[in-house]
């Protein structure tokens, strides 16, 4: 399943307006994600963005692979002091080899047909055990917001289904309300499971 390359666009071009809000919003689930991990730890942000959340994991002392679609990003993350890398969601493979994923966010992207493919990805990847955070905005259908952007909108049943189908225990759970960079207001969600 290829990128969307309009939203890819999107996060190129507003890069650093985006770098600029995330800042200044306190990350639900980072430090429960934190604490949980072992020490030393391996772990897997999946869509970094501007990497704020990968710093913070490395100021916590985990090792973080933080990668992104969007080469400006990366860009942006580097000189923020991550060590970010260009990739797709379905450039991730591997087994076994991350404490943690944090997918805080990025894989609303999906498509609904390509959704199920990633987390198994997703599973393969993370130890046994291991805790996977899924940040996704709640609602129904596929669509592109106002700039452009494609999403794709679940409930919560629809999420915990996903996740236990692939094999993962859904545990925490957590909702809230917000603003992304298109300024439309959209309820969210996140949720830990273990793999």
């Amino acid at each position: 399943m290829s990128a969307d390359r309009e939203t890819i666009a999107v996060y190129d071009a507003r890069s650093a307006d985006y770098a600029t809000m995330v800042s200044a919003w306190e990350t639900p689930g980072i430090d429960t994600f934190i604490a949980a991990m072992p020490h030393p730890a391996y772990v897997l942000d999946l869509g970094c963005g501007p990497g704020l959340d990968a710093r913070r994991m490395l100021d916590a002392g985990l090792t973080v692979d933080a990668v992104d679609a969007s080469a400006q990003m990366v860009r942006v993350a580097q000189a923020a002091g991550v060590t970010a890398r260009q990739a797709l969601f379905d450039e991730i493979d591997g087994e076994d080899l991350y404490d943690g994923i944090w997918a805080n966010f990025s894989l609303l992207h999906a498509p609904r047909a390509a959704f199920p493919f990633h987390l198994m990805a997703l599973k393969r990847a993370i130890k046994p055990g291991g805790l996977l955070h899924l940040g996704m905005k709640l609602g129904e259908g596929e669509g592109r917001d106002g700039l452009g952007r494609f999403y794709t909108y679940y409930d919560e049943d629809d999420l915990v289904r996903h996740l236990t189908m692939t094999g993962c225990t859904p545990a925490a759970r957590f909702r809230g309300v917000g603003k992304g960079l298109s300024g439309e207001e959209s309820p969210w969600i996140w949720i830990h499971a273990h793999g």
